[in-house]
């Protein structure tokens, strides 16, 4: 950095020495980190009434999976952690695929692994606009991902109302979410191993039986029953949330209108 050099103060005596070393002296003046001073502008100033008026939405970071019906706000879900994380979803494809539309959407990567190819193949030629990132694979067929907290990965599986144990597993980033459409056998075994639980319309029994094995209290288990299509109950034994999916225009127009059987 080039330094301006500055005239010598006079000394007290004629014939005083000049400075041996100017640049110490100009340096002293300087800001130590910000060099020579720029040029100076008016500085932002509000009253206490305007810095009242000010907002800043700030929220959790994730996948927009709807809207929280009772506060009418984002339902936002961290999908991808760096722990593992499970997740199962007693409900239809429909939202299943909505979710994994719009993690696709953050620039995850979706490994499908189901017996309906058929019905997640257009999904998944629809969702990455010619780009693979959304993969779908014969069950028993899946193989190791490489997530990584730069390329994170939701794995969905598809496989009925009584999956079997699956060789691969949730792993920091890489999630899983297990559709059942219906509680089968070995459903206690499924919700107890899954850290968050979204349940859509099921039968009474199903109600019950849900609601044992997550604490649910009366009020939620006597919904159950009666949930239209595009609301979901997501719990865990601490809290619970209902959010409605609203599907976009392109949503709609991939999956159509939101269905609880398929």
């Amino acid at each position: 950095m080039a330094y301006q050099a500055y005239p010598a103060a006079a000394g007290p005596q004629s014939g005083a020495q000049p400075d041996p070393q100017p640049r110490s002296r100009v340096r002293s003046r300087l800001l130590p980190g910000f060099g020579l001073r720029g040029p100076r502008r008016e500085k932002h100033v509000l009253t206490v009434a305007e810095l009242d008026a000010l907002s800043f939405p700030v929220g959790d970071d994730g996948v927009l999976i709807g809207e929280d019906v009772h506060q009418a706000q984002p339902a936002v879900l961290g999908l991808f952690r760096p722990n593992a994380y499970e997740l199962v979803l007693v409900g239809s494809l429909w939202t299943a695929q909505v979710i994994a539309l719009r993690a696709a959407a953050t620039g995850a990567r979706i490994a499908v692994e189901t017996a309906r190819g058929h019905q997640w193949g257009p999904m998944a030629q629809a969702a990455g606009g010619g780009q693979p990132c959304v993969t779908v694979h014969q069950a028993g067929r899946l193989g190791p991902q490489g997530a990584s907290v730069t390329s994170p990965v939701l794995v969905v599986r598809d496989l009925g109302a009584r999956p079997p144990r699956s060789r691969l597993s949730a792993a920091p980033w890489q999630t899983v979410l297990t559709v059942i459409p219906h509680l089968g056998p070995n459903a206690v075994r499924v919700l107890n191993a899954a850290d968050l639980v979204g349940v859509q319309r099921v039968s009474p029994e199903e109600a019950e039986l849900i609601g044992r094995v997550l604490t649910l209290g009366p009020n939620e288990v006597a919904a159950l029953p009666s949930l239209p299509d595009d609301l979901t109950l997501w719990t865990t034994r601490m809290s619970r949330q209902y959010v409605r999916v609203v599907a976009g225009q392109a949503e709609r127009q991939v999956l159509g209108g939101p269905r609880r059987l398929d």
